[in-house]
């Protein structure tokens, strides 16, 4: 029966392999609209699929970073400043994507643009810390998808959204695994609703990788920033060893191990994009696929003994 078994897995890779191995025709004539190129997964992601002749529409945060990437790609790349929180820009972005696609639509949505924002135990946080967060990692992704929908669905493409390992385990405060969540949630509606307009949409859920958003001294200086305006009773409960132990682990355990190999997520994302048959989530990095991925699937209980064994303990803890 064991022989068995093995030989239905086997067969069942082997199907999977040869059709996530069969590529769509035409590339060179879609169009692909990526947000947050300015820098890390994005940036990559543009040059990619530029040198592999795709029509990239790249929205940056900035002239400079936009003037930055056109010198790195073909004439092919076109760039557009887009920051997602903002709806007039949303606006002119998807009417000026409009103007290029034209009546064949648009192929490809990748929602990447994001941010890391504050990660410290929730009561140190303000509320508008999280909405801060949201309003790109979430509410950006929502607005942007919502507009050049028609124009992804006229094309019968793929829509591309960013989450995280932050969205399948939440081992600390903040809004980012808050969004990345609420990226899982409304990818996962998202794909029922467009299925039968023949699009398909794919969830990417890197681990820890070596971007702007995981600079060390970027981080151990949000963290500091809100434990200094935290209320006085606040720093009595965890205390300033509670404090040094976080930054620590931070700084000494968990950033230095960030993967620099960003291929291994842009891979993921133009496999979504040009394969015939995509995956509906992608787990990019060792992390992800051997560790944050195995314990979603843990019971809690046990998940949650293993992250208290990791964090520091406040200095009120009972």
């Amino acid at each position: 029966m064991w022989l068995y078994l093995v030989a239905l897995m086997g067969l069942y890779y082997l199907v999977r392999w040869y059709r996530e191995r069969q590529v769509v025709s035409h590339l060179q004539d879609k169009y692909v609209f990526i947000t947050g190129c300015g820098s890390g997964f994005g940036n990559l992601l543009a040059r990619q699929l530029d040198m592999h002749g795709m029509r990239v529409l790249a929205a940056c945060r900035t002239e400079k970073a936009a003037e930055q990437l056109r010198a790195q790609a073909s004439d092919r790349l076109e760039t557009v400043t887009l920051d997602v929180t903002k709806t007039d820009g949303i606006t002119a972005a998807t009417q000026w994507v409009k103007e290029r696609v034209g009546d064949t639509g648009l192929w490809g949505l990748v929602n990447n643009a994001g941010i890391y924002g504050p990660s410290a135990p929730n009561e140190w946080l303000t509320k508008q810390d999280f909405v801060t967060t949201l309003d790109v990692n979430l509410l950006g992704v929502i607005e942007v998808t919502l507009s050049l929908l028609p124009l992804v669905r006229k094309a019968r493409g793929r829509v591309v959204n960013v989450s995280s390992v932050g969205g399948r385990l939440s081992a600390a405060g903040g809004g980012y695994s808050i969004s990345k969540y609420g990226v899982e949630a409304f990818s996962d509606s998202l794909r029922r609703e467009l299925a039968p307009f023949g699009v398909k949409v794919a969830i990417i859920e890197p681990g820890f990788f070596k971007t702007n958003m995981s600079n060390t001294e970027r981080v151990l200086l949000q963290v500091q920033e809100v434990w200094d305006r935290a209320p006085p009773e606040i720093k009595e409960i965890y205390g300033e060893k509670y404090l040094a132990s976080y930054l620590k682990l931070l700084s000494e355990h968990i950033l230095p191990t960030c993967n620099e190999n960003l291929s291994e997520v842009t891979d993921c994302m133009e496999h979504a994009l040009t394969a015939c048959h995509p995956r509906t989530r992608y787990s990019a990095g060792w992390d992800a696929k051997f560790l944050y991925l195995p314990m979603s699937y843990m019971p809690t209980s046990l998940v949650e003994t293993v992250v208290s064994w990791v964090l520091p303990r406040p200095a009120k803890a009972l």
